[in-house]
């Protein structure tokens, strides 16, 4: 066990917490729904960027490369000044949602560069402009583009031209869990000196201004100490429960600037400030000179030392902080030889961690280990503290339980009174997506559990909790609606999370883990079941189910020819929920027979679902279309006719997923669930006719249940296979290219709707346009793609073949065909043999320059015909799943395929 195993065990054991201090500091808390209280909505223009300096959060807090503790009550966090720019740069800079041309967007160049699991050592890289920060000229110029040009990049502006810029690193080594080393390097790489302002600064959370918010904390000056020193205290009882007194160490004698974490209603409203200083004191003593703005008293919520700095060329300098629980008498000399030692200690310790856990096949290909690390401790990085009380902000807003239900609808989430949010959550991108969505979160914690399985088991738990699932069982999507319908995904990830932690334990899986997550997603089953089947026919709606303007419509929206879609996706979606269902219930049965009557319930329910995606004979009013060999969506009109909309899409490459597989003797040890389940399959042969049932042995006597038979599953994948429509050369495309040439048009009350192949940023504004199902690359459902191909070559193995690529007289295993797939998947951020990434484009700063080209950024989708990055690009969330997918392709073989471990594997049981 290395040390940061060590650290993990301590923290799972209760021993030590590990967990306490972390980079939980959201980068955008200004524009989010939290923090709006307007009457229309708009939550980007009720608390704007220009707001953020000067305004105090109700929710939360924001910052540069920070951390804060896990309740989010002290804060660190960089800020800098390069002597142009018209304000401090404290925190990212992004346009919101109404001024990019293709929605909102991060404006900054910001990397993170490495992270353990126990946040032991951390390292984040911010590259800053020497020139002023064009922050107007991002704004008017995206603006003036429309939905058909590309969005105007922060490298476009020229600002780092002939490298006028500083990289700004910031790291951070624990030599205990609540004793954080901060060491910022500075690099100028330009060919001239140049000045630079680095004000880190600390800082309270604002709790005392709101009601019941308890005592207002305190920092103040240390005295008679060599270095500047600043104390921290808290005085309210409750906070104290959570963080008491911490002493903040900063190098050399540097001015300390203090301030308070409140208001200046004097700017922003024209109304007198509560205090003598506000929060954009530093800011405005910096920037605009003005003496009085900051304390000459030494105390206040917020300070900084001010170091002043004028950088050679091409030189570094480097200031050394310390957050500390230890007081100077214990500390000693805070930088001395100890500070940098330990530095090189928590470094070496995350190399020997990762190494750990990469395969040697990976740890080979320098490149390919970069990838899976960036990516991995972007993952880590994007932890987040979220706090969101919505029964106190319904309240705040004068709405109750008890207000009128016609008088709530004009107030987000009104519904969701039971909600109280008071946690660390994985996020998919802490500037874009400052929010949880729960469909990510699923896909998270995969690439997740390869180095913290324990986070990735309480993720999963959280969602399920009574403090976020709705009464009603409804699993919440995001703040902006937490009623709206995501891809119910969790049964998927909880079963992954179960498997591969009982793999690690030697066949011992986490049984309570499984029945606690099992009782919930019984209540969100019947959810789905009572909630989105609307014609009662086991044929779901759920709307928009996460792929945005995937098609025809808004499927969010009522439809504009009345009626409703019966969705191959939403369809596919629950049979996958229900065998996964299965799964669990196969699993606990042979922990706790009074399981065996749920996996009866579940194989029913699997049938019954997918049975009704395509019944006997040919009909025109289902999902599956005989002469095409593909599912698409049914659009049912209020007259009762009905037509397919014949958009190929992931719409309908989705019924792949929906696959099992079984050892046969599991079945042996459930009689009565084999007896139930025969009857049940002789008494209806209607649903049977076109589905794969587990009644024929494949490879090593195994079972399979899948909603494709042997007939289909060679016609989707010819499609899905086939490079000009789904294959690209960097994964599977979510709409085909065929949509290019003949892209699907439908005609209702004069209006034409369409859908065409759109490889890049969406041409379409709907949902906000800043994301597009028609045509890029997205990481998740590629994971679940090649997931189904491993599992159908489980059961058939190397006598199934296919072409690959279509057309081409090559027949591959569907072990090979994934292997190929999972290696144009992960060459999108791979150089290729020009020492390019297909993740950058065009864009050459990061395709040549040394100080760039190794910084990976994984984005939100990507291009589908060039693998370049698109949308947010942060959300190292969900295509952090590319490291789980670079760590398969070094750990899998067809053996360990063969092996997969599923439910009922009797070697698991032995006494």
């Amino acid at each position: 066990m290395n040390a940061e195993q060590q650290r993990l065990e301590e923290n799972r054991t209760g021993k030590v917490d590990w967990y306490k201090w972390g980079p939980y500091l959201s980068e955008r808390q200004w524009g989010t729904v939290r923090e709006d209280y307007s009457s229309d909505g708009n939550a980007w223009n009720y608390f704007p960027h220009d707001h953020a300096r000067s305004r105090a959060y109700r929710w939360g807090e924001d910052g540069l490369g920070g951390i804060t503790d896990n309740h989010n009550l002290l804060c660190f966090a960089l800020a800098l000044w390069n002597g142009n720019d018209p304000i401090l740069k404290e925190r990212l800079f992004g346009l919101t949602n109404g001024e990019g041309n293709h929605g909102e967007d991060v404006k900054e160049y910001y990397f993170y560069i490495d992270s353990t699991p126990t946040h032991s050592y951390m390292k984040y890289l911010y590259k800053y402009p020497q020139a002023e920060f064009p922050y107007n000229d991002l704004i008017s110029t995206n603006r003036r583009r429309n939905r058909y040009e590309l969005e105007y990049e922060l490298l476009d502006t020229g600002i780092f031209d002939d490298d006028r810029y500083f990289d700004v690193f910031v790291e951070y080594a624990k030599a205990d869990a609540e004793d954080i080393l901060i060491k910022i390097s500075i690099a100028n790489r330009g060919s001239e000196a140049a000045p630079i302002h680095l004000l880190p600064t600390l800082w309270f959370r604002n709790t005392w201004s709101w009601a019941g918010g308890g005592a207002k904390p305190v920092l103040t000056k240390v005295e008679g100490t060599v270095n500047s020193v600043v104390h921290a205290h808290i005085t309210d009882t409750l906070l104290n429960q959570y963080i008491s007194d911490y002493y903040f160490y900063c190098e050399g004698a540097a001015p300390l600037l203090f301030t308070e974490n409140e208001t200046n209603n004097q700017r922003l409203f024209g109304m007198p400030n509560t205090s003598l200083y506000a929060k954009d004191g530093i800011n405005n003593y910096i920037v605009y000179g003005q003496q009085d703005a900051v304390n000459p008293h030494k105390v206040g919520t917020k300070v900084s030392p001010h170091y002043e700095m004028n950088i050679g060329a091409q030189q570094t300098k480097v200031i050394r902080l310390r957050l500390s629980k230890h007081a100077p008498d214990r500390v000693g000399e805070p930088f001395g030889s100890y500070f940098e030692q330990t530095f090189v200690t928590r470094h070496k310790e995350a190399d020997e961690f990762y190494e750990s856990v990469t395969p040697v096949s990976v740890l080979a290909d320098s490149d390919r280990t970069n990838v899976m690390r960036q990516a991995l401790a972007g993952m880590m990085w994007t932890k987040q503290y979220f706090y969101y009380d919505l029964d106190k902000w319904l309240r705040e807003r004068n709405v109750t339980p008890w207000t009128l239900a016609a008088n709530r609808k004009h107030v987000r989430n009104s519904e969701w009174f039971h909600m109280h949010n008071d946690d660390i959550v994985s996020m998919p991108d802490k500037w874009e997506y400052p929010w949880y969505a729960a469909w990510d979160l699923a896909f998270h914690v995969i690439p997740i559990s390869l180095i913290d399985p324990d986070f990735a088991k309480n993720q999963l738990m959280l969602m399920l909790l009574e403090d976020y699932l709705h009464p009603n069982g409804q699993i919440p999507a995001y703040e902006w609606n937490f009623s709206d319908v995501n891809p119910p995904v969790h049964a998927w990830a909880t079963w992954e999370i179960y498997i591969r932690d009982r793999e690690r334990n030697n066949g011992v899986g986490d049984i309570e883990f499984l029945k606690y997550a099992f009782s919930k997603l019984l209540i969100n089953f019947t959810w789905w079941v009572n909630r989105k089947d609307e014609g009662g026919d086991n044929l779901f709606q759920g709307g928009f189910l996460g792929l945005d303007n995937i098609g025809v419509f808004d499927r969010s929206s009522p439809l504009p020819t009345g009626g409703y879609l019966d969705q191959a996706d939403g369809t596919a979606w629950m049979v996958f929920f229900s065998q996964q269902m299965f799964e669990i219930a196969i699993e606990l049965a042979l922990h706790d027979p009074l399981y065996e009557d749920f996996a009866i319930k579940f194989l029913e329910h699997t049938m019954w679902i997918a049975g009704a995606m395509d019944r006997i004979g040919e009909h025109h009013d289902e999902l599956w279309d005989e002469e095409d060999g593909f599912f698409y969506d049914v659009l049912r009109f209020p007259d009762g006719n009905s037509t397919r909309l014949k958009v190929r899409s992931l719409v309908g490459l989705l019924s792949l997923m929906a696959v099992v597989v079984f050892p046969s003797e599991a079945f042996a040890k459930l009689p009565r669930f084999r007896a139930e389940a025969q009857k049940f399959i002789m008494q209806h042969p209607e649903l049977t006719h076109n589905i794969h049932l587990p009644s024929q042995p494949g490879e090593r006597n195994r079972l399979m249940l899948s909603i494709l038979n042997e007939d289909k599953l060679r016609r989707v994948l010819s499609r899905m296979l086939d490079e000009s429509e789904f294959l690209s050369d960097y994964g599977i495309r979510s709409l085909s290219r065929y949509h290019l040439e003949h892209p699907y048009c439908f005609y209702h009350a004069a209006e034409e709707y369409k859908v065409g192949y759109v490889p890049g940023d969406s041409t379409s504004g709907m949902f906000g346009g800043n994301s597009n199902w028609r045509g890029p690359i997205w990481m998740p459902v590629n994971l679940l793609l090649l997931r189904a191909l491993f599992h159908f070559y489980s059961y058939y193995g190397d006598s199934f073949t296919v072409e690959y690529p279509t057309g081409s007289g090559n027949y591959l295993s569907l072990f090979d065909v994934a292997q190929q797939i999972s290696e144009r998947i992960v060459s999108i951020f791979l150089k290729d043999k020009s020492d390019r990434r297909p993740v950058y484009g065009g864009t050459e700063k990061f395709q040549t320059d040394p100080h760039w080209r190794d910084l990976v950024l994984f984005y939100e989708y990507f291009h589908g015909d060039n693998g370049a990055g698109i949308g947010a690009s942060h959300q190292t969330g969900w295509t952090g799943c590319v490291a789980r997918i670079i760590h398969a392709l070094g750990y899998f073989t067809k053996e360990k395929v063969l092996e997969i471990t599923t439910p009922g594997e009797l070697s698991r049981y032995q006494a």
